[in-house]
């Protein structure tokens, strides 16, 4: 991951980012600089095993549908 560590809010920022349906990766990557390798490796560290799952399933399904999705 990044060499400084996220604080507890930017932490939740990225989380939140990510787990909406209208943000990018890109869209993380310029406002928090975490590329989605990172992004991914944040949100299996801080959500449910389940949660984190279900998430990378939705987010699979999208990218299936539309290429410019996550």
């Amino acid at each position: 991951m990044r060499a400084k560590p996220l604080d507890d809010t930017t932490t939740h920022e990225v989380i939140e980012m990510a787990l909406s349906d209208d943000c990018r990766f890109e869209s993380i990557r310029w406002l928090h600089g975490l590329g989605p390798d990172e992004v991914k490796a944040l949100m299996k560290k801080e959500l449910k095993p389940g949660s984190y799952r279900a998430w990378r399933r939705r987010v699979r399904r999208f990218t299936d549908r539309r290429e410019t999705y996550k």
